[in-house]
This record gives structure tokens, C-alpha cells and sequence, in this order.
């Protein structure tokens, strides 16, 4: 275990933001901790600090759909140990995470003692998972695709694809990221070819097979 590590901490409720940061600062009182409190901020953060040592993540951010933010960030840095810390504890959730290339799943129902061991775990190079993970339901051969095929995207790409599923149109991307709208109509076109989508709406359909709950009959 590193003797100062540096822990990124992304998950948009403060309260529990609070909690994560108390349960590791008793585990490593000199740990550095990073917070973010949406996908682009971790990304920002996880390339900020190459260094870092492990990310705690929330499934649920603003700019992330379920385990989007897991899979990318998997893809961009595979040397940064991730974990997810979830409310959503059904066994077919912490497996998909697991298969989705999660270092180990914290229930967030978990007490302060087990949350240190599972973060412990990881930093000594090892999993953790709770034992309804046994056994479950893993990814879908669907889910699996879209997953490679977003493992593709580079990190602009992935914030312009979070950007669509919220709604946005190509001119209010551009403007949130300060950039012209051709660049975003050139990123469109680059993230229709990786996905294999034909257009915006299949698109979005695609990224939305890695929802926590996934839409039924989406299309892909």
C-alpha cells in the first residue's frame, strides 16, 4: 500500500462525499484526496493526477450514465484502480461493475470498518466485492459491445457524447466547452463511426445500454 496515496473521490452528494473522505482519512490520515462531483470533473482530476492511486466512484453522476464514466475512465488510464461505491446493491449491479473493470464495489449501506478494508484491499493490489456478488447475472453480449465500442471514444468525445444524452444541441455543446460548433459536428461524426450508430438518437439509445436500469428493446 502506498505510504501517501492519492485518492480521487467522485460522487455528486457532498454528505457522502464527506463520509468516503472520514473512512479513508482514518485507513491513511496522509492521503491527498481529490474531489469531483460529476464525470467531467473526475476525468479532469484523473488527468491532472497520473499518479493517483485509486478512484472512489458513484454510479450516478451528472455527464455519466450508469457505468459510462467506469468504462472510459477504464479505457483512458487502466492503470488507475477504480471502485464503485453505490446505493444500488443488487448482485447483477456489482457484478456488471466488476465485469465493466471495477477494482471492488462498496455498498454504500456498508459500514466505516468495511469500507476501509475493501479500500485496503485494492491499494495492496487486490478486489473487493460483497459476497451477493457471487454467482450473479454478469454483462449482457450487448452491453458488452457498447462498452468496447466506448472504450473508443476519446475524453472530448466522451463529454460531447454525455452532453447529447442531456439533451443538448450541437451549438450549446460547442459553446459549454468553448469551442466551435464544427468541432463538435466533426466529434459527431467520430462517435457515430466508433459506436457503430447511425445517428444521434441511436446513439444515445447505445450509451444508454450501460444505464444502471437499462431501457428495454433499445435498439444498438
Amino acid at each position: 500500500m502506498p505510504n501517501t496515496p492519492t485518492i480521487l473521490v467522485a460522487d455528486d452528494h457532498p454528505l457522502f462525499r464527506e463520509a468516503l473522505k472520514g473512512a479513508v482519512s482514518k485507513l491513511l490520515p496522509q492521503a491527498r484526496l481529490v474531489e469531483s462531483d460529476s464525470a467531467e470533473g473526475l476525468l479532469a482530476s484523473a488527468e491532472a493526477h497520473p499518479e493517483a492511486d485509486l478512484v472512489l466512484l458513484d454510479l450516478n453522476m451528472p455527464g455519466a450514465h450508469g457505468f459510462s464514466a467506469l468504462v472510459h475512465l477504464r479505457a483512458v488510464q487502466p492503470q488507475l484502480p477504480v471502485v464503485v461505491v453505490s446505493a444500488r446493491e443488487e448482485p447483477s449491479v456489482v457484478r456488471r461493475a466488476l465485469e465493466h473493470g471495477a477494482a471492488g464495489f462498496i455498498p454504500k449501506s456498508s459500514d466505516p470498518a468495511t469500507i476501509r478494508a475493501a479500500i485496503a484491499a485494492v491499494l495492496d493490489g487486490g478486489q473487493w466485492a460483497p459476497v451477493q456478488a457471487d454467482g450473479a447475472e454478469g454483462l449482457a453480449p450487448e452491453e458488452a459491445r457498447v462498452a468496447e465500442r466506448l472504450r473508443e471514444l476519446t475524453p472530448q468525445q466522451f463529454k460531447v457524447l454525455g452532453m447529447l444524452g442531456s439533451g443538448l444541441l450541437n451549438k450549446q455543446i460547442a459553446h459549454a466547452l468553448g469551442v466551435s460548433e464544427a468541432t463538435i459536428k466533426a466529434h459527431m461524426t467520430a462517435i457515430l463511426r466508433k459506436l457503430g450508430a447511425s445517428n444521434r438518437t441511436q446513439a444515445v439509445l447505445m450509451a444508454g445500454r450501460l444505464a444502471v436500469d437499462p431501457e428495454p428493446n433499445e435498439p444498438g
